[in-house]
């Protein structure tokens, strides 16, 4: 099975999850996830395997959260607002994104990676 690996070359996180896929030879596509944001269907895809919360696929700790004032704006936002605000802007999706077809998880817990892939 193939995943989409979208990432950002210099968070630590990501490089800890890019790591452990290839000590597993996990098969994925790396994705600059600022220059090509996760689109509007693989962030619906997402946002079931987070259970509909919305929220998981912020990054609420980045500067343009922050600055974009989503702490505030998001409760009001609806589903396909978040959507746009996501896909047309890489700094506000949580990092990593794991996707494929059967699975999909953000940020990097190495637990959560062992017993699903």
């Amino acid at each position: 099975m193939s995943y989409k690996f979208y990432q950002y070359k210099n968070c630590s996180t990501c490089k800890k999850a890019q790591k452990y896929l290839d000590k597993l030879g996990i098969d994925y596509k790396e994705i600059a996830i600022r220059e090509t944001p996760p689109t509007k269907a693989d962030l619906k895809k997402m946002l079931k395997f987070m259970n509909g919360e919305i929220k998981k696929l912020f990054n609420t700790s980045g500067q343009d959260y922050r600055a974009m004032k989503m702490k505030d704006k998001l409760p009001g936002l609806s589903n396909e607002q978040a959507f746009e605000l996501l896909s047309n802007n890489g700094n506000l999706v949580k990092r990593p994104f794991l996707l494929s077809k059967d699975f999909g998880v953000v940020g990097f817990k190495e637990e959560i990676y062992k017993e699903n892939l």
